[in-house]
């Protein structure tokens, strides 16, 4: 799969409106999992108890934080999107954001991604995504929102 390449305010512009694409499907393991939770002190045992979980948990195992399927939101949609010619791209909101479906470890999840809008704000494009996390052979997705990049492109 190829990813597109943008490398201008207005060259994302021309994209409002389109399904920008899906990522290849990336695998949270439970060392991924670990890291998050030594990251924010979340150590629950839901996440990070594997024996515990497989006893007590109605998923039979571990599942990863809400909080780390959202943080491979950018990384995931860099594989859909090259955005070329960036001074800095900032994280600017999250509008809405619905957890629809647990992601156990070892699951495989991508990223499916509409450009909603794109407001120029002085220079500085102000993109939202509507974005949906896929689970790998699950019905339901991990979760659905809309969320706001901001780009801040070199001159040209």
């Amino acid at each position: 799969m190829s990813k597109l390449t943008i490398r201008s305010l207005a060259e994302l512009e021309a994209c409002t409106g389109q399904e920008m694409g899906t990522s290849p499907f990336h695998t949270v393991t439970q060392a991924q999992i670990n890291q998050f939770a030594a990251a924010t002190f979340d150590h629950q045992w839901i996440h990070v108890d594997a024996e515990r979980a497989h006893a007590e948990s109605p998923f039979q195992a571990t599942i990863a934080h809400g909080y780390l399927t959202v943080a491979l939101l950018p990384y995931l949609w860099q594989q859909i999107v090259a955005i070329e010619n960036l001074k800095m791209q900032v994280n600017y909101e999250i509008e809405s954001l619905r957890f629809n479906q647990a992601v156990t470890v070892d699951s495989a999840v991508r990223l499916r991604a509409t450009l909603l809008s794109v407001v120029n704000l002085r220079g500085i494009a102000k993109a939202r995504l509507g974005v949906t996390l896929e689970v790998q052979e699950a019905k339901k997705p991990a979760y659905t929102g809309v969320i706001t990049f901001l780009y801040h492109f070199q001159e040209q």
